[in-house]
């Protein structure tokens, strides 16, 4: 709460509005999460896992990526739980986390799908 003294217009509002306020940790969560996904090339491979599971190495070639490079990416999305690694004999594959973050870049990249090029912000 404000220590600002002065009484709200709307005291339902108010109230409403700050129920919506997150917690400390998950607003810490959030912003890892944000900045995580602030990043092109961590977008581009949450896009490329979106319908399938890809190996570490073909998700580089998918990219245009570097393993070295890709790997690191991969390392961020993990430690969010954006991304699930799986492996298999010495073959690691990734899919889209069924887990909140995973879920939420994927909704976020069907929004901007859905916009039509003239209302598109522009790219700098």
């Amino acid at each position: 709460m404000p220590t600002d003294t002065l009484r709200p217009i709307d005291p339902v509002a108010v109230m409403t509005a700050e129920q919506q306020m997150l917690t400390p940790r998950n607003e810490k969560r959030m912003r890892a999460l944000l900045d995580a996904f602030c990043d092109p090339t961590r977008i581009t491979i949450v896009r490329a896992l979106r319908d399938t599971t890809l190996a570490a190495g073909d998700l580089a070639h998918v990219i245009g990526r570097n393993r070295a490079a890709t790997s690191q990416h991969l390392r961020v999305l993990r430690e969010l739980g954006a991304v699930v690694a799986q492996r298999k004999g010495n073959v690691v594959r990734y899919t889209l986390s069924n887990d909140l973050p995973g879920s939420i870049i994927e909704e976020a990249a069907s929004a901007f799908d859905q916009l039509q090029p003239e209302t598109a912000p522009a790219e700098r």
